[in-house]
Formats: structure tokens, C-alpha cells, sequence
């Protein structure tokens, strides 16, 4: 446990070296790696294992985390060619990864909680910092105020929960059983805007419209996950008001879901359709998570992890087009198999995985989410199919909207691709459709 967190300490004073940047790059693949091999038989989701606060859940998200930050500085190669201070953002970004790292490996609530708050600083910076038009602002105070707004009953929450039981340690908390409502609303409400949930998602597609590619990978990579994590955590201390209460927002979420998808078909910009399919996941996700059965949790794990390389990939394709066009406008973006045909291959693998085609990581995570929300009621089928039917819907008129048709007559010459690009999206789609085959192990 230690021993990553020092190795990124001590990775901070190399990103000021001059021509740092690809050795940083290179450490983070080589932690990320070494990571993977400590994965020893965590015993369950309890925070037991031979790591510090290390099972299941943390050990997928954290190896997720350090993944995407590793790919985040592959993706931002223009910052470093353009030397656009590139030493202060892979600064940021080891920063983030620390706060990422400490905050799925807290064993205390208020230690998550500050950690949890500190990842939005990094985060805001990659924004203000790296952000392409002056929206920019307006859309790091929609993110900071959202989630600060609903983080602070939170705070409030747990001060209270210290005083009843006089602990915040993971294992030792129980379930406090009928305690008033309110505390069921800012236990849970927290996590709820961070994945975010329908209705308190109006930050989340100005954040990633407004963000570098970098800000929108680990935004939709790692950050929404933060919260089903919290949820995940906190579910043990509400189980009982969970039963009683759950209904109201498995329903919400699950009905937000498919009018988000409605509202997919209806995008012109590419990034903006990408995040609010992000939306429209996680809707199935916090369902999962409510109904607090094995199947809602292990499927909400699966489409984390699934979601978090196929989203960031997604917004990858997004940006590769855009430093090319200088638009994300689909009516701009369109027949692009005419001028960039290896990308087209890279959107059509992308966009299968993301409408849950086999053999992607959705595909497990979706059959679990639904036997799991099909076995707390029945009648949600008709919600369901809803959302798989249109999930597919919006994906296919991105893919064939942006690949086919007349191309834009005002886009002249370019480079059709580099091979840093193909890399960093064979990255992303080879951990996605892989650990399919290792599928027994989240359902152990």
C-alpha cells in the first residue's frame, strides 16, 4: 500500500524536470503494471485483504485509476508538444491519482470524505487550466457548487454518526436501523450527484463539453465511479431505511435514464452525447446498487470498470477528431470514413462496446444489473427495455452519423493518425473486451 503512494510522492519533483513528461508517463505504466500483480484472494467486501482498506471493489477501481490517469497523459500529447506548461499537468495529475488512490483505500468514513473532496481541486484545474472555450468557468463552478452543495449535509451526517457510535471505521459500523429520513437523504445524497444521478446531472455534460480530453477521461473514467464506490460503502449503514426508501429512487434513476436517452438522439455536439450517455449508464448502476442484492453489486462493479474504458476511449475518438476539424459538431464531423477509414475502425469497436455487444465488460455488467433489478420487481422490464433498446439507438446515430455521409468540404489536408493515438485506444478497448475471460473472478 505504502509503497505506491511513496512512488508517487516521489514522482512530484520529477515533473518539473525539463523533458520529464515521458518518464513520468513510463513510471505510471510501470506502477499501474506492478500494481496488477498484487492481486492477492481478498476475501470479500469487507476491506479485508493483505493490503491496507484493499477487496474486491477498491483493488478494480484503484488499478482502474491508475490505468486511465497513465492513458490521460498519453491522450494529452499536444500539451507537451506545445509545451503548454506540461511539467504543472502531469503534475496534477500524479496529485489526482494520489487523492484517488487514498480515497478507495480509506478505512475511516472521514478519511474517504476528505479525499473524496480533495480529487475536485485537481479536477477543476485540468478545467480551468486546460479547457478549450470561456465556458469554462461557469462550468468548474457548476461542478465545484453541485457536489459541494450535497457534500456538506454529508459532513454533518457523520459527525453525527461519530457521535453515536464512536467510531467512522468501515468494518466496525452496523446498521443504525429506523433513524429519521433526513439521515438516509444526506447519507446517500452525496454519491448520488457525484455518478450522477438524473435531475443533479446538469453539471456533468458542461464539465466534459468545457474540460480537456484529459479532464473528460478522468471525469468519466474515475470521478462518476467515486460515487457508486460511496454509495457501495454507506449502503451498509442505511440498509434498513434503503428498504423502506430505495423504491423512490430506483425508479427515478431508472425513468431519468431513459429520458437522458431521449435526449441523446437530440445532441449535435459529440461530447456532449457522450456524457450524457454517461448519465444514462449510471442510472443503471445506482439502480443496481439499491436494490443491495449480489447480483446489483457485482454487475454495478462490472459496468464501472466497463464504462470507465469505453466512455474515456469515446471521448479519446472525440478529441482526435476535434484537434483535426477544430469542432466537435457532428454536422461538421461527419464522413469521416472518407478521410480517417483506421480511425472508423477504432469508433465502430468503441461504439459496439458501449451499447453493451458482446464481448465487451457491458454486456456482463448489464445482464447482472437486469437480473438483479428483474429480482427486486418485475415490473421494471418495461424500463429496461427502454434503456438497452435506446442505448443502442443513440450509439448507432453517433457512429453512423460521424463515420458516414458527405465529408465537411471545408477540412483540407491532415494527418490521418498518428500511432500514439492508435495506442492509447488499443488500450483502452483491450482491457474492455479481455477481462471478459476472466469474468469468473468478479463473480467469485
Amino acid at each position: 500500500m505504502l509503497k505506491y503512494l511513496f512512488a508517487l510522492f516521489f514522482m512530484m519533483p520529477l515533473c518539473f524536470l525539463s523533458n520529464s513528461w515521458w518518464v513520468v508517463h513510463s513510471f505510471m505504466f510501470m506502477l499501474c503494471f506492478t500494481f496488477m500483480f498484487c492481486i492477492y484472494s481478498y476475501s470479500d467486501f469487507n476491506l479485508m485483504g493483505y493490503f491496507f482498506g484493499l477487496d474486491y471493489f477498491s483493488f478494480s477501481l484503484i488499478l482502474l485509476s491508475f490505468w486511465i490517469c497513465s492513458l490521460m497523459i498519453l491522450a494529452s500529447g499536444s500539451i507537451y508538444f506545445y509545451s503548454y506548461h506540461s511539467g504543472f499537468f502531469v503534475f496534477i495529475v500524479i496529485f489526482l491519482m494520489i487523492m484517488l488512490y487514498c480515497s478507495f483505500s480509506s478505512l475511516s468514513l472521514f478519511s474517504f470524505y476528505i479525499f473524496f473532496e480533495s480529487s475536485l481541486v485537481p479536477t477543476l484545474f485540468l478545467i480551468l487550466g486546460w479547457g478549450y472555450q470561456p465556458e469554462r468557468l461557469q462550468a468548474g463552478i457548476y461542478l465545484i457548487f453541485y457536489t459541494l452543495f450535497a457534500s456538506l449535509p454529508l459532513l454533518l451526517i457523520l459527525f453525527k454518526l461519530y457521535f453515536i457510535v464512536n467510531t467512522l471505521y468501515f468494518p466496525l459500523i452496523s446498521d443504525l436501523g429506523s433513524f429519521y429520513f433526513l439521515f438516509y437523504v444526506f447519507m446517500i445524497m452525496a454519491f448520488l450527484v457525484k455518478m450522477p444521478m438524473f435531475i443533479v446531472h446538469l453539471w456533468l455534460p458542461s464539465a466534459h463539453v468545457e474540460a480537456p480530453i484529459s479532464g473528460s477521461m478522468i471525469l468519466a473514467g474515475v470521478l462518476l465511479k467515486l460515487g457508486g464506490y460511496g454509495m457501495f460503502r454507506v449502503m451498509k449503514i442505511i440498509s434498513y431505511l434503503g428498504l423502506k426508501f430505495n423504491y423512490f429512487l430506483i425508479s427515478l434513476s431508472l425513468f431519468g435514464g431513459v429520458l437522458i436517452s431521449f435526449m441523446c438522439i437530440r445532441q449535435v455536439d459529440l461530447k456532449s452525447l457522450i456524457a450524457y450517455s454517461s448519465v444514462a449508464h449510471m442510472s443503471m448502476v445506482i439502480g443496481g446498487l439499491l436494490t443491495m442484492n449480489w447480483w446489483g453489486y457485482l454487475g454495478s462493479l462490472i459496468i464501472m470498470v466497463g464504462h470507465g474504458l469505453c466512455s474515456s476511449g469515446l471521448f479519446c475518438l472525440s478529441n482526435i477528431i476535434y484537434e483535426r476539424l477544430g469542432s466537435r459538431s457532428l454536422l461538421i464531423n461527419k464522413g469521416m470514413i472518407n478521410l480517417m477509414p483506421g480511425m472508423s475502425f477504432w469508433w465502430f469497436l468503441l461504439s459496439s462496446s458501449n451499447m453493451a455487444a458482446p464481448p465487451s465488460l457491458n454486456l456482463f455488467g448489464e445482464l447482472s444489473l437486469i437480473n438483479s433489478l428483474m429480482s427486486w420487481s418485475i415490473s421494471m422490464f418495461m424500463v429496461l427495455i427502454f434503456l438497452c433498446f435506446f442505448s443502442a439507438v443513440y450509439t448507432l446515430y453517433m457512429y453512423s452519423y460521424s463515420q458516414h455521409g458527405m465529408y465537411y468540404s471545408g477540412s483540407y489536408s491532415f494527418s490521418l493518425c498518428y500511432v500514439r493515438e492508435y495506442h492509447l485506444l488499443f488500450l483502452h478497448w483491450l482491457p474492455l473486451n479481455i477481462i471478459c475471460l476472466m469474468i469468473s473472478y468478479f463473480f467469485m
